[in-house]
């Protein structure tokens, strides 16, 4: 209550503020100078005509614009406001936005490799660097966006309230910033090249309705896209953990950068079978960390380490980068994948230039858009208030990626987002496959999510299948394809074409198709 008060008061006083210094008073001096005339002659006539105009000048003089009322103090390298100006503007902003139905949004900016690029400078250097990256920003902004100089090597940014305000003006606004920040630098008799990374808080996802927590959360989301490499840009996700993406250091953390660096964490392949024919339908790329000297690890071991540490964005690029490849070997040994399927998590699906990643790997190993597919969690298309979330996916489906839902059955995924995000085909838990031939309850679950699925036509793959009866049950259930230990383990590129050229050479026609299963 009393944090509302002080925003009514802070708004009121603004808009007084605004009455005395802008220039609809320039519009009352007529009328002034003639009321001092009436009541006091000529000498307040000419009091009135002197002095208004002047007072008037005054109190822009000292009042400033939108920009400098903000102030609170100066840095004194770069002459930018300090952080409490930015949170300042955005509590006028929160203040304000009832009434006007505009809204401002926090971004905030680091150098990259700012902790190394200080000390080989020098200070006047460094001090010269971060004035001139201070007005490049100036001049890629409005008048009324608030700049401050906030940390060593960072910025940050109130925008003046816009009645349109969304994710996307958002994401291009962090671009353009990062485009102005990247043009070459001669400071200190040096050319310097210089990248930046972004995080940035729309109003309505700061924890709390203020400008303290909108530039927390700003910040907050900074600190992880530095964690996934240079030039990132992230938004703040509501509800995202802090613990969850702090940066790792030493034991683990440390080897396991170094294995992706040395590329000992690769993708082997398990495939996916059709019910109705017995081809190969497909593979998943599965992450497997192949190690020197303790042999293969197995993922759960891994994976969340990578994400902890920051190192998930060079693994999914490195999944891409190794799924690609291996569509181009399948087909140039002559063999038919129809496609390959690339975990993504919460982490890489945040990530606003996810779909740029994705359409330039895909267009540089010259592969058909439908022949890379994005694997999303169920849970995390059910996470409605993860706007960037929603909007690649989106992007995704547009770029012609197919889209399957995984782990289905085990959240809470709407019917509408599976229309809404375009998914061609959910796969059906493992925990729900498992038994199917020998657990009615099992098989009345799995049939109705078989039944659901062809209403929505939707494909369906079964994942977890381990026996030749849960592959004959599904089969006759109506399950599109099936994937599982019971057709094979996941496999080294290498393995897998012996693995084809054996299934050729065989030839063995699908043991449980749908005819043979009835």
């Amino acid at each position: 209550m009393l944090h509302r008060l002080i925003q009514i008061t802070t708004a009121g006083l603004a808009a007084l503020r605004t009455l005395l210094m802008g220039p609809q008073l320039l519009a009352f001096v007529p009328a002034l100078t003639l009321a001092g005339y009436w009541y006091g002659g000529e000498a307040m006539l000419l009091v009135s005509a002197m002095f208004l105009p002047a007072a008037t000048g005054l109190l822009h003089l000292f009042g400033g614009n939108r920009r400098n009322q903000f102030d609170g103090g100066r840095d004194a390298d770069t002459g930018l406001a300090l952080p409490l100006a930015v949170e300042a503007a955005l509590d006028m902003a929160y203040a304000e936005a009832e009434e006007t139905g505009r809204r401002s949004a926090c971004l905030a900016l680091s150098i990259d490799d700012w902790e190394t690029l200080r000390p080989r400078l020098g200070e006047p250097a460094w001090a010269a660097a971060m004035r001139e990256w201070g007005w490049r920003l100036q001049g890629a902004l409005r008048a009324g966006d608030v700049v401050a100089r906030d940390g060593e090597g960072g910025f940050s940014v109130a925008l003046a309230p816009v009645q349109n305000l969304d994710l996307e003006a958002l994401i291009e606004l962090a671009a353009r910033l990062q485009k102005a920040l990247a043009t070459p630098l001669a400071i200190g008799g040096q050319r310097l090249h210089a990248t930046a990374s972004v995080g940035f808080c729309l109003p309505w996802h700061a924890p709390e309705a203020c400008g303290a927590a909108c530039r927390s959360a700003a910040h907050e989301a900074l600190r992880a896209a530095r964690l996934n490499g240079p030039g990132s840009i992230r938004a703040h996700v509501p509800g995202a953990s802090a613990a969850r993406r702090a940066k790792a250091t030493g034991g683990i953390e440390a080897e396991i950068a170094t294995a992706l660096e040395e590329g000992q964490i690769v993708a082997w392949f398990q495939p996916q079978v059709s019910t109705e024919t017995g081809a190969v339908s497909g593979m998943e790329a599965l992450a497997r960390w192949v190690h020197r000297e303790r042999g293969v690890i197995a993922p759960a071991a891994f994976l969340p380490v990578i994400e902890s540490a920051g190192l998930q964005r060079k693994l999914t690029d490195r999944m891409i980068g190794e799924a690609a490849r291996a569509i181009q070997g399948w087909d140039e040994a002559g063999f038919d994948v129809p496609r390959v399927a690339v975990n993504f998590s919460h982490e890489d699906l945040a990530d606003p230039l996810l779909p740029q990643r994705i359409l330039w790997a895909r267009d540089s190993a010259g592969i058909a858009p439908g022949r890379l597919v994005v694997e999303v969690l169920e849970s995390a298309i059910s996470e409605m208030g993860a706007d960037v979330i929603i909007r690649n996916v989106t992007q995704l489906a547009e770029l012609g990626c197919n889209i399957d839902l995984d782990d289905f059955g085990t959240g809470h995924a709407a019917i509408a987002n599976i229309r809404r995000f375009r998914v061609g085909r959910i796969k059906i838990d493992r925990s729900l496959v498992t038994r199917v031939d020998s657990d009615e309850e099992q098989r009345r679950m799995v049939s109705a999510i078989l039944e659901l699925a062809a209403r929505l036509g939707v494909d369906t793959l079964a994942e977890g299948v381990e026996s030749l009866g849960e592959h004959a049950i599904l089969a006759q259930l109506g399950c599109g394809h099936v994937q599982g230990y019971g057709i094979a383990r996941p496999m080294p590129f290498a393995d897998s074409l012996r693995w084809l050229a054996e299934r050729r050479r065989k030839a063995i026609p699908a043991a449980v198709h749908r005819r043979a299963a009835g």
